[in-house]
């Protein structure tokens, strides 16, 4: 194979390469690109040797960070011993059951079934189809629309886009026709006049409204995330989850978790749903913390109740992708969780995520900023024109990006969406590293202002 030599060799090859989330245009009129060359710790490189902070941990992903050579030891060791099998039909492995017995035992009680595939929108795209499939085997194949919110992201596969919020479909299309969006949980922005208390009571009825006019006997499910992610690290009202639980138990509503996201120790437990929420879903996805970004693999974990329908006698599970279970993503996510075990992660996050979240709070301050929100290490910056008022950048302005821009000369990746700056780094930085996130955070934000005139 081919070796690069510098930057530029990988950028020329780079021409062949479709980006994701990126506007192919301006990449294509040599917009300046970040070639990352290798990592370590809580740091990655560039192409000129610059050492930079990975204030996004690749993407959400590598919590117990980057050059972990006991991860790449499981990899190599599980590929000398079996490269890859399948879990089709009566085929298995041992890794692949090994790890399904260990999330199952680190999950909500009534969680024992696993079923793994290779991104968060393929888990969230086989919970539906799980439950649909369900359905059917229960003689109700019209209950099959699914609530979600605006603000959510849920992935990119055709019905995954469709759950997620509205915003990042434009121009594209989806399974829109099984999907109803509810009301964002964004008290800041949509909450008006109300008290937090009051604009739940809201939300609430929106839920229960939407549920009259679809009708329960064609509602298969309500999928949430418990803090969103990508739509802007949005926090919902304190008990929203548990009352939208009640609401869909009382409706015959299957309630799904999103934790692709929260999972594995971003919010310092290795499941949320139930330990910080205090909910215990039918359905949690999950995804990235998984394996640290180490291999590709997600899992979605379903109910003893679901399971034994979809397993009862009568019909075949045909649902699959060639590499569920695969040998190497499993072994790496094993490694990946006992290192986490063993270096109390969750708990040491309960610490320095606070200690993060509290450094970004103080951010608030700066007039730019309108809201600093999110948990531990999953951060979202609301940056404003008049804070007053909460006026929003006009979207030419490309507030978000001319921040991330400043961070990154000053050493550290952050990521822009839209007017919102997000934070979500590996779940080892220490304190000093923390501070010095807040301290480039502070400048950054304060150098786009003068420039632009708010500050």
């Amino acid at each position: 194979m081919e070796q690069f030599k510098s930057g530029n060799d990988v950028l020329l090859a780079d021409e062949h390469l479709i980006q994701s989330f990126a506007d192919l245009d301006a990449l294509k009129q040599n917009e300046a690109r970040t070639v990352i060359n290798r990592a370590e710790g809580a740091y990655v490189y560039d192409s000129d040797g610059k050492k930079l902070i990975d204030g996004i941990a690749g993407l959400w992903c590598v919590n117990i960070g980057h050059g972990r050579h006991e991860l790449i030891k499981s990899i190599t060791d599980q590929l000398n011993t079996l490269d890859y099998y399948s879990t089709f039909y009566n085929f298995t492995h041992p890794s692949a059951a090994q790890l399904a017995e260990k999330i199952t035992s680190l999950a909500p009680d009534n969680l024992n079934h696993v079923y793994f595939a290779n991104s968060g929108s393929a888990a969230n795209d086989s919970a539906v189809r799980i439950l649909h499939h369900y359905n059917q085997r229960l003689g109700k194949p019209e209950k099959r629309m699914v609530l979600s919110r605006i603000g959510a992201y849920h992935g990119s596969t055709y019905l995954s886009i469709a759950m997620t919020t509205p915003a990042y479909s434009e121009c594209w299309t989806g399974a829109n026709d099984l999907v109803h969006h509810l009301r964002s949980p964004h008290y800041w922005r949509e909450g008006g006049g109300l008290s937090e208390d009051e604009f739940l009571n809201v939300l609430m009825d929106d839920l229960n409204e939407t549920i009259y006019q679809i009708g329960p006997e064609n509602i298969a499910a309500f999928i949430a995330e418990p803090i969103m992610g990508a739509g802007g690290v949005i926090v919902a009202p304190d008990g929203y989850h548990k009352r939208a639980l009640a609401i869909c138990q009382e409706n015959d509503i299957k309630y799904i978790s999103d934790e692709v996201v929260t999972a594995f120790g971003r919010l310092g437990h290795f499941f949320t749903s139930k330990d910080m929420f205090g909910i215990e879903p039918d359905i949690i996805t999950t995804a990235k913390g998984l394996t640290s970004g180490y291999q590709p693999l997600s899992a979605t974990l379903i109910s003893d109740e679901i399971y034994e329908v979809i397993s009862a006698p009568g019909e075949k599970f045909l649902h699959g992708f060639t590499y569920s279970g695969h040998p190497a993503a499993s072994a790496v996510a094993l490694a990946n969780i006992d290192i986490m075990e063993r270096e109390q992660l969750p708990q040491l996050v309960r610490t320095t995520g606070k200690l993060f979240e509290n450094t970004l709070r103080e951010l608030s301050q700066l007039d730019m900023v309108g809201e600093v929100r999110g948990s531990h290490f999953m951060m979202g910056i609301e940056l404003v024109k008049d804070k007053a008022n909460k006026t929003p950048f006009d979207k030419s302005v490309e507030i978000g990006s001319l921040v991330a821009k400043a961070a990154q000369s000053r050493g550290l990746i952050a990521r822009p969406l839209g007017n919102c700056l997000v934070m979500s780094p590996t779940l080892i930085l220490t304190p000093e590293q923390i501070k010095q996130v807040g301290a480039i955070l502070e400048e950054s934000i304060s150098d786009v202002a003068r420039q632009i005139g708010v500050a």
